[in-house]
């Protein structure tokens, strides 16, 4: 396994998917959304499983810990519905809370929907890898990654990808670039490498 190889998990979380009532759309909307975004070597491990806290808690921790994963994207449980836990249980295994991830991907979501505000997205550290709640509609995905363009496709508001590489290059991960036509992430003018070959 290349030290040079971000290591991504995806976890798609819902009763009625797991059970197969409904064909998954979050994992593949993710899969398609990094084939187009990441210019840099990459590798997934997907999971589906229900709105389950313990379950969710011991898949986030699998994927951190056992499976190395340097970023774990969740799709799913995230409203105010009583089996809505994945904040709880992404919270529950963190090592370091990080506000400005949830904070952004609702302001995206305001653009579009008053009912944004019921999301309760999080965004955590454990040990080196990085642990974000995404919503869970493909569209929606596609927003809070990207970010909002104008007709001219010119960003007007960044989305949290844009953040996401420095991140985990401070909590020691592997140097992640992007398309930027897609996404560009941003950084430090000092923690710029030249571009890879």
């Amino acid at each position: 396994m290349s030290t040079d190889t971000l290591r991504i998990g995806l976890v798609s979380i819902s009763d009625r998917a797991s059970s197969g009532d409904y064909e998954d759309k979050g994992v593949p909307a993710l899969r398609d959304w990094f084939s187009q975004a990441l210019s840099s070597p990459w590798e997934m491990e997907a999971r589906l499983i229900p709105d389950d806290q313990p379950a969710i808690e011991r898949t986030l921790i699998e994927l951190c810990d056992e499976a190395a994963c340097d970023l774990v994207l969740t799709t799913g449980g995230t409203g105010p519905a009583p089996r809505d836990v994945t904040p709880e249980a992404t919270l529950a295994v963190a090592h370091k809370v990080m506000p400005g991830f949830g904070e952004q991907m609702r302001q995206i979501s305001l653009q579009f929907v008053p009912t944004a505000i019921l999301s309760r997205q999080v965004a955590v550290i454990r040990g080196k890898s990085l642990i974000i709640n995404l919503p869970g509609q493909p569209k929606s995905i596609k927003e809070t990654l990207e970010g909002l363009k104008n007709a001219e496709g010119e960003s007007v508001m960044d989305g949290i990808f844009a953040a996401v590489p420095y991140c985990i290059d401070l909590i020691g991960g592997p140097y992640v670039e992007t398309h930027s036509a897609v996404v560009k992430a941003f950084r430090p003018k000092s923690a710029i490498r030249p571009p890879s070959r």
